[in-house]
């Protein structure tokens, strides 16, 4: 291991060194140069370095293996970030050397001379030559590769060629490569020691229980680490043609509802309400309301809790591997569970406390609400008492929003399973109860209608206040239509998620969650924002 040290003066850029590019990994004056000299001021500007917020210490070099194939060498590099705050973060970063000089000016990690042969080391991801190696790597997996850089591939990944490569585009936490239009290489950023759940959730769902509505697994690439673990790096999946995710779609749909208000003429005061957390079919939501809303977005809801409940139910189907097999509520995950979420409100309450000064209006208003009533809420969190709860825990997606759906013609499909980004890689396996992604959703729905205000307020002619008052009135109908759809079809499949009463009580108990968890986020990156998980958290603890 290479640790920080002051500036090495025995090199002064450019760098020469006399190894072959082979052997380069184990100079120790190389390595000291690269971790200490260069390597700080280039991964602090990466878009998916998470470690932003804190105040960078050090860089180890934690592992080193060789991604290579026919005499092609490149290197993945496992770094391991140390702050100030005394704690760290895995990342991976593929190296390549290149002597061409108009190659990736905006991407150099280091000019470099190896063996008089002058040149830069840069990300392996930008050079074409290294995105085909690892495509051949995957496409000739062998079935039991025991290497310690082992691909792997299913039988769908067959009977093609490399052809070319691009990058998808503005990613903040990983960097995803499209291959021939066809198929999709994530390579993940941020590096746990154990399985990456989006690779043991893609795998599960497409190659085990041949679940059609997210991206079909092709392949992967693991490492093992010098303890002996499997690191996910890659993934490799079909890709989905569709016409962007599901958050882009709601807005313009909800625009659209907006703007019948004032087009339709339609008086807010007397729209008709709905039990919070009912169950509809559409022919149960009111005439007035359709004929504000429209039959589209009802008629997409349902789809989408469709296919939602078939995500839970092919997860819920497993009884062999142990990873995946149902389990019930029991005292351990209660403990878990409490621990986990008070220290997060707690975080929040520190928070919500130096912020109020940031806040105006409704959002100032439900803040110190928020403050009066936090022993209520701490209640809330307490109050979960296992034995009285039915249903089952399954591995859930962990973080389910309409960002994480693609819109294809009138369906939809369900991506990015690696869990919460604040969460250990460990509490992302968790077993959960299946209507904590239902919460998720949700919470979705309530930022996709209050963005629409926010975003259109110069359009449209009533009150913001109107506005929201509008906008709660169509939230309850979007999620009873959604449960009306989703409890059916769970049920019908026999997914025990537990009595009516359990349901409610799982669904407020986990958007209270949520909602105080997207607190942090508003109040440190866009305040004006911060109602929307207010108002959530208001609506649950008085309901």
């Amino acid at each position: 291991m290479a640790k920080k040290s002051t500036k090495t003066t025995a090199l002064q850029p450019p760098y020469n060194f006399n190894d072959k590019w082979e052997e380069l990994l184990e100079n120790k004056e190389f390595i000291k140069v690269f971790l200490s000299d260069v390597l700080e001021d280039y991964i602090v500007r990466q878009r998916w370095y998470g470690g932003k917020a804190s105040k960078l210490k050090y860089i180890e070099l934690a592992e080193y293996f060789r991604i290579q194939q026919h005499g092609e060498v490149y290197y993945g590099l496992i770094l391991e970030v140390n702050f100030v705050e005394a704690f760290y973060q895995h990342y991976f970063l593929p190296i390549a050397f290149v002597s061409d000089e108009n190659f990736a000016k905006d991407d150099r990690i280091l000019s470099i001379s190896i063996q008089n042969q002058e040149g830069f080391i840069i990300d392996a991801i930008n050079l074409e030559a290294f995105r085909k190696v690892v495509f051949e790597r995957i496409l000739t997996a062998i079935p039991k590769d025991k290497t310690r850089v082992s691909y792997h591939k299913s039988d769908l990944f067959k009977d093609c060629q490399y052809q070319t490569s691009r990058f998808m585009g503005l990613e903040q936490s990983n960097t995803s490569i499209v291959y021939n239009e066809e198929y999709v290489l994530k390579f993940f950023r941020r590096i746990y020691a154990d399985r990456n759940p989006d690779y043991e959730m893609s795998r599960f769902l497409s190659d085990k229980k041949d679940y059609k509505n997210t991206p079909a697994y092709l392949g992967s690439i693991q490492i093992k680490d010098s303890d002996n673990t499997n690191i996910t790096i890659g993934l490799m999946q079909q890709m989905v043609q569709n016409e962007g995710d599901a958050w882009d779609y709601m807005l313009r749909e909800l625009h659209k509802v907006f703007s019948n208000l004032e087009y339709k003429n339609i008086t807010i005061s007397q729209l008709p309400n709905t039990e919070d957390f009912g169950r509809l079919e559409i022919t149960d939501v009111p005439p007035q309301i359709i004929d504000w809303v429209g039959l589209n977005i009802f008629l997409k809801i349902q789809t989408l809790a469709k296919r939602t409940a078939e995500m839970h139910i092919a997860l819920g189907s497993e009884f062999e591997d142990t990873a995946f097999t149902p389990s019930h509520f029991n005292g351990d995950y209660e403990v878990w569970l409490k621990n986990r979420l008070l220290y997060q409100f707690q975080n929040r309450l520190n928070t919500i406390e130096n912020s109020l000064h940031k806040l105006d209006g409704l959002a100032l208003e439900l803040a110190n609400e928020f403050l009066e009533k936090k022993n209520i809420i701490r209640k809330r969190f307490v109050d979960f008492d296992w034995t009285k709860l039915k249903g089952e825990r399954i591995r859930v997606h962990g973080d389910y929003h309409l960002g994480q759906v693609l819109v294809k013609e009138d369906d939809f499909y369900i991506l990015d399973f690696e869990g919460e980004p604040e969460s250990t890689i460990r509490d992302r396996k968790v077993k959960q109860p299946p209507l904590k992604d239902i919460a998720g959703l949700f919470r979705s729905f309530h930022y996709a209608i209050y963005a629409t205000i926010f975003n259109n307020l110069d359009l449209y002619k009533h009150e913001q206040e109107e506005l929201f008052e509008a906008g709660e009135v169509l939230y309850r109908y979007l999620k009873s239509v959604f449960l009306g759809t989703y409890v059916s079809n769970v049920q019908e499949a026999n997914l025990n998620i537990g009595y009516n009463q359990e349901r409610i009580f799982l669904l407020k108990y986990a958007m209270l969650e949520k909602a105080i968890y997207e607190l942090g986020y508003e109040l440190n990156s866009r305040p004006r924002w911060a109602v929307i998980p207010l108002k959530g958290i208001s609506n649950i603890i008085n309901s």
